[in-house]
């Protein structure tokens, strides 16, 4: 039986190593002009990204703050907007006929205001909207769970009321 040869026969064995090892060098002309063929120190590198980086950054900064502007600004306007609608929401009186409606109202404007602005990576770092997002939470919560005519516990009506509070604080800072 003879034994099965995976190899092709070739008239000149080849090596896959080269038999010279070449010499790497790195260019950094890009970064220093001085400084063509010597290799670059942390320190070296460490000061010139983020020289780079702000040189860049000042480059292309006039349209980037036009549109964070316009975000910033319809962000304040439409946050105002819900914060007057939970406080009037949670202090309507039980017995009130309209309660179902602003509750329905109140839904409606939350769902809207949570779906634009938790895709903002801008605001999401942002006291005023994680204030505004847990109240909402909040009061989504309990209407969803206890229907809209439920009165909301006292504890958790407070706790609301001073979620939106420290929201338009920090709204009205800039946070």
């Amino acid at each position: 039986m003879a034994s099965l040869n995976l190899t092709t026969p070739t008239s000149k064995p080849t090596t896959l190593i080269p038999s010279k090892p070449h010499q790497v060098t790195i260019n950094a002309s890009l970064c220093f002009k001085n400084c063509s063929k010597s290799l670059l120190g942390r320190r070296e590198v460490a000061i010139s990204l983020p020289a780079s980086g702000l040189l860049l950054g000042c480059v292309s900064a006039p349209g980037r703050t036009f549109a964070a502007a316009e975000v910033d600004e319809e962000y304040v306007k439409e946050t105002a907007e819900v914060i007057n609608k939970v406080r009037s929401t949670v202090n309507m009186d039980r017995k009130d006929p309209n309660v179902a409606s602003a509750v329905a109202e109140l839904r409606e404007a939350s769902n809207i205001w949570v779906a634009k602005y938790r895709r903002e990576k801008s605001l999401l770092g942002r006291a005023s909207f994680r204030d505004m997002y847990s109240a909402i939470n909040a009061v989504s919560g309990h209407y969803i769970n206890f229907g809209p005519t439920a009165p909301i516990p006292a504890k958790r009506k407070a706790r609301i009321l001073e979620e939106v509070d420290t929201a338009e604080k920090a709204l009205l800072r800039g946070r």
